[in-house]
């Protein structure tokens, strides 16, 4: 093998003929495993470094004189609402995916009805809190449905009294599926719109080039956000419990306020929720892992 001198000064790299294919392989091979060694030794290290909080914040916090044995005793009550809010997240970000698509196709939209439709929609829920359209649907819908039912209409003035849960979901699908309006705009123009022109071209119509090219596409770009999304919503669904839902804050707040440990059942609630953003952190990076060598095929 002839020496080769390149941009990696490195003695292994005079032991290739880059010349040849196989040498050429076996190099690359050399370089993905140091790769791999370096990213695993970058890994040890953050999470030495994780570990070295948590220890300090575990020797300040034994400052305080908590109470370890009532954490411990109340923490699987308080793990109970972990699947309520799953699932709460879980609906909700469905239906606000669904909201955000219809959001996108208005936003793009050149007619001025659908057009002003949507940034109408996007302003308010962008532009108030979500604690409060919390309770403009729990309190304040009930209240048209008692006008509405007055005026001899009570079917239609039922279906707008809901359940605690039922508010939570749809107060947090406007809300989200609002700033996920912008997320499926960007991806949607984020395909060229040459594709549009040649789709046309081959006798396409707009609903089929959306549907068979652009959203497939897209679609590769905003499930990324919209799993930063998911992630957000879980911590922002412990504003049902305003409402008595039985999620992983309002139990905490229930022993906390009962027995007057709130610093103990806070930070357990506030550990849950760390935990559970880890997890889905960790299952997000692995679904891009899998769409990014799927596009490399």
């Amino acid at each position: 093998m002839t020496k080769n001198t390149g941009e990696l000064p490195d003695q292994a790299q005079a032991q290739y003929d880059l010349t040849q294919k196989t040498d050429q392989e076996a190099f690359a091979a050399l370089l993905l495993a140091r790769e791999r060694r370096r990213r695993m030794l970058q890994r040890v290290r953050v999470w030495v470094v994780w570990i070295a909080l948590v220890v300090i914040l575990w020797f300040l916090f034994s400052f305080l004189n908590l109470d370890v044995g009532y954490v411990a005793n109340n923490a699987n009550f308080v793990m109970l609402g972990i699947g309520v809010t799953l699932g709460v997240s879980f609906v909700s970000i469905t239906i606000a995916s669904v909201i955000a698509l219809f959001g996108a196709l208005g936003r793009l939209s050149p007619h001025p009805i659908f057009h002003g439709l949507t940034t109408f929609y996007v302003s308010i829920f962008r532009g108030t809190p979500l604690l409060v359209q919390i309770f403009i649907i729990y309190l304040g819908l009930p209240q048209i449905g008692q006008q509405i039912s007055a005026r001899g209409f009570p079917w239609l003035g039922a279906l707008f009294i809901l359940t605690a849960i039922q508010s939570g979901v749809l107060a947090l699908s406007l809300n989200y599926g609002a700033y996920m309006t912008e997320i499926f705009r960007a991806g949607i123009q984020s395909v060229s719109r040459g594709q549009w022109q040649a789709a046309a071209a081959l006798g396409m119509s707009r609903f089929q080039t959306l549907r068979l090219i652009v959203l497939p596409q897209a679609i590769k770009l905003i499930i990324p956000a919209v799993g930063n999304q998911f992630i957000a919503m879980q911590k922002d669904s412990s504003l049902v419990s305003v409402m008595g839902v039985w999620e992983i804050t309002y139990r905490a707040n229930r022993f906390a306020r009962r027995d007057s440990k709130y610093m103990e059942m806070f930070l357990l609630a506030a550990a849950i929720y760390w935990v559970l953003t880890i997890v889905s952190e960790w299952v997000l990076a692995r679904l891009e892992g899998r769409m990014a060598r799927s596009d490399g095929r």
